[in-house]
Order: structure tokens, then C-alpha cells, then sequence
């Protein structure tokens, strides 16, 4: 048997590597490298905040699901020196606050809310003491930003 006619490694053709035919095959690689790294990135951002949505952090570092919260924000009571307890409800005054806490004794005794620190949806339509600070309104009686939230039991 002559091993000299059987040879593993073949020369490989220069001409048809460089030949302008091959643009086109290069050319979809290229791009289908990129559509699969754009898609794979938005799926991944995709899956990582439906994960965070489900998810709440806590001032104390811990994590707790939607569902379970039972307070959130910041309790600094020197910051936050006004309480008041209520129902929450979505909907400001006349522009001011996008919320307010309805209270016993008619619209008059509303606190209309913002909140920098906490988000104040997971609260809707619950029984709520809050923390915050009061500020100037034009048309709200009171008008308060919160700073932190609890669900009363």
C-alpha cells in the first residue's frame, strides 16, 4: 500500500477562500451572529426584571415576594416625623400627590401622598399607617411625602 497518494491534511485552495462569491455566506453569518446576541441579551433582561418584579428589597437588605409585603421604605422618624392612618387610594388633588389615604371624617381629613422612597402600589386598597413629611400644597389640605408604609393587622 502506498502511503505517499493518502494524505490527511489537503492544501487548501487560496483562490476560493478569497473568491467574491463567498461575501454573501459571510456577510449572513455576521448578521445572524448579531440578530442571536440582541435576542439573547432582550431575553435575558427580559427574564431577569420579571424576576424583580416578583420580588421586593427591603431597608434591611432581605428580599421578600409582592404578596408578602407587609411594609417597605426607609424608618427614620426624624426625617419622617408626621403619621397618619388611612385607606389608600390612588388619585391626587388637583395635581397634587398621586395618591391619598382616606380618613373618617370625609374628604376634608384626605392625605394626598408622593413617595420618593416607596412604591405605594403594592399598598392600594389597604389599611395603612404611614411615615413621611409634610410639605406646602396650593390646594390639598395635606399633602405628604412617604417614607415609609405599613399594612395595619
Amino acid at each position: 500500500m502506498d502511503t505517499s497518494s493518502k494524505h490527511i491534511f489537503h492544501n487548501l485552495d487560496a483562490k476560493a477562500l478569497t473568491s467574491k462569491n463567498n461575501w454573501p455566506v459571510v456577510a449572513g453569518v455576521i448578521v445572524g451572529a448579531i440578530i442571536l446576541g440582541i435576542l439573547s441579551g432582550y431575553g435575558t433582561t427580559f427574564m431577569s426584571s420579571n424576576e424583580k418584579a416578583s420580588k421586593t428589597k427591603m431597608a434591611d437588605g432581605s428580599e421578600k415576594s409582592a404578596d408578602a409585603i407587609s411594609s417597605a421604605g426607609i424608618l427614620d422618624k426624624e426625617t419622617f416625623k408626621d403619621k397618619a392612618e388611612g385607606v389608600l387610594k390612588e388619585g391626587g388633588f388637583e395635581g397634587e400627590g398621586s395618591f391619598h389615604l382616606e380618613r373618617p371624617g370625609g374628604i376634608s381629613q384626605n392625605v394626598y401622598l408622593t413617595s420618593t422612597t416607596v412604591d405605594l402600589t403594592q399598598f392600594l386598597e389597604k389599611d395603612v399607617r404611614l411615615w413621611g413629611a409634610t410639605f406646602d400644597s396650593k390646594k390639598a389640605g395635606w399633602l405628604m411625602d412617604v417614607g415609609y408604609i405599613e399594612i395595619i393587622k
